[in-house]
């Protein structure tokens, strides 16, 4: 037997991160990392494994050295404070195994510090690795051969993570996504065809998440509609779940722009509850979509903005990633990309520099082209040396923008544009079972009124600064005039809580306090 111990490092300032935000939610982590305990679950009885998230609870590395494996996860965001652990467990004599998104790419970039490294997906390769490891003849690296059958994936172990702690649980239905931009590394990882899990598996997920007391679930397919047809199916049994449980689950989700085209897809998408789609929209600048082979943001039917309505007015929020510094942008990309999200009434954008992750395309043609820095953490934010402004231009260009679109004003222009325009309901299928069942009904809306109380008063005496404060008191104020629903309320006081961390992160950046914060 193994006693075995599986660590997800602390993230540093993220946009997904949601540090500010999180004491406010009285939360400790944004999202577990999906991957440890689906490797818990995959590994056989006789081992006892451990999960430990640095983001929740510190590490105590004098007991965690004494276990016979300890494994590592990570990503991009969180590649320091993983070399940082490896070496405190190696002084320790620890024997360490790194897996996860980062190592995929970056091979050699803990060199001595981990005994084992893990390429891409480990469902095969982790359980070969235990056994070789009884054997006594484990390999330095493992990599396997054929993607993984997710219909065979087990039900991962929720039981040995501390769900109380996280704002949103996970739940994983397929990977692999069919479009090949540029910087993406989506594809290196997984693969462009969409591969999914089976019914009773994301249903018996489902009654998991369920049963930890999970409220939010965040939908962590890279693009759940690689495969439309294919997921299709699979919204409509969630649907169901829902319906038959009394809609126990907001859900967040991502997808790739052309759902705009898929009246459908989007209608299953409301049914089910997901309430927020993130999509990559990148750049207004079509060229540079060409550039990096966006394509599928590229029709000639409708324009950028017509799509993101479409999206919206289906009854879906959208979330966006958006990109700065590719070939075909100069400096007036910061008031194009400034403009757009103001007309789109997109509140939530998660904007970055231009970044080369090595393996991906754009890694291999900017290095052939001589426009990486190679530093580990490049001064300006990003490897990129880009092509038509200076260095010193694109980091203060994204920097200022950052600033401008988290401005208060600015932020609410946006998601009261939005809400007024599309005429948004939250949960709108939720809210039509309420009124079928007007218990359940009444026992949400305390639910809500509960949650609105709470952190709205988190809200007023937890926030330094007493111009965000009356900043957020008087958006809330007309908000609570004219809304009767609860969960509009809630949510809207979300918003203002997602606001203080985005806001922080811009002011700290502006003010230099804090490194660049680049979520690409």
């Amino acid at each position: 037997m193994a006693n075995i111990v599986l660590i997800n490092p602390r993230f540093d300032v993220s946009y997904w991160g949601m540090e500010y935000a999180l004491p406010l939610l009285w939360k400790r982590c944004a999202m577990p990392a999906a991957s440890l305990p689906l490797l818990a679950a995959l590994s056989s009885a006789q081992h006892r494994v451990t999960i430990i998230d640095e983001n929740v609870e510190p590490l105590d590395y004098r007991r965690i050295a004494q276990a016979d494996i300890v494994g590592l996860t990570g990503m991009n965001v969180q590649r320091l404070r993983m070399r940082q652990i490896l070496a405190e467990l190696k002084r320790r004599g620890a024997f360490t195994v790194v897996g996860g998104p980062w190592v995929t790419v970056q091979e050699d970039y803990f060199g001595p510090l981990a005994d084992v490294v893990f390429i891409g997906e480990a469902e095969e390769s982790w359980p070969r690795f235990l056994r070789e490891w009884e054997q006594g003849h484990h390999q330095p690296r493992y990599e396997q051969s054929q993607p993984t059958d997710l219909s065979q994936v087990p039900l991962p172990r929720y039981d040995l993570l501390r769900m109380r702690h996280y704002v949103f649980g996970s739940l994983q239905l397929s990977r692999g996504c069919p479009f090949q931009c540029e910087f993406c590394d989506i594809i290196v990882t997984f693969g462009r065809r969409p591969r999914f899990k089976t019914v009773p598996q994301i249903l018996r997920e489902l009654e998991a998440l369920k049963a930890r007391g999970m409220k939010i679930v965040f939908i962590v397919d890279d693009n759940l509609i690689g495969n439309k047809n294919g997921v299709k199916p699979l919204l409509e049994e969630i649907g169901a779940w829902q319906q038959a449980r009394g809609f126990p689950f907001i859900f967040v989700a991502e997808a790739s722009l052309d759902l705009a085209e898929d009246p459908h897809l989007m209608r299953l998408m409301v049914e089910a509850n997901i309430i927020s789609v993130f999509i990559g929209i990148e750049s207004p600048n079509e060229d540079s979509l060409r550039e990096t082979k966006k394509f599928q943001n590229l029709r000639p039917a409708r324009s950028l903005l017509e799509r993101v309505y479409a999206v919206q007015d289906a009854g879906l929020e959208v979330w966006c990633g958006m990109i700065v510094g590719f070939d075909h942008d100069d400096a007036s990309i910061f008031q194009w990309q400034r403009e757009f999200l103001r007309q789109a009434g997109i509140a939530q954008a998660m904007v970055g520099m231009l970044s080369a992750i090595p393996k991906t395309p754009l890694y291999h043609r900017l290095r052939a082209e001589g426009r990486l820095d190679l530093e580990d953490s490049p001064a300006y934010g990003t490897n990129v040396i880009p092509l038509q402004m200076t260095r010193e231009e694109l980091r203060d260009g994204y920097v200022q923008l950052m600033w401008d679109i988290y401005q208060p004003d600015a932020y609410f222009e946006r998601v009261d544009g939005f809400m007024e325009r599309s005429r948004f309901q939250f949960g709108p299928r939720q809210a039509r079972y309420w009124k079928e069942h007007p218990w359940s009904g009444l026992r949400a809306q305390a639910y809500f009124r509960a949650g609105e109380a709470f952190l709205y008063s988190r809200l007023m005496q937890r926030i330094p600064d007493a111009s965000l404060r009356a900043a957020y008191r008087s958006r809330f104020a007309r908000v609570r005039a004219t809304n009767s629903n609860p969960a509009m309320r809630f949510g809207y006081l979300l918003k203002c809580a997602m606001h203080y961390h985005h806001y922080t992160i811009a002011q700290q950046m502006a003010a230099r306090t804090l490194a660049i914060v680049n979520s690409y």
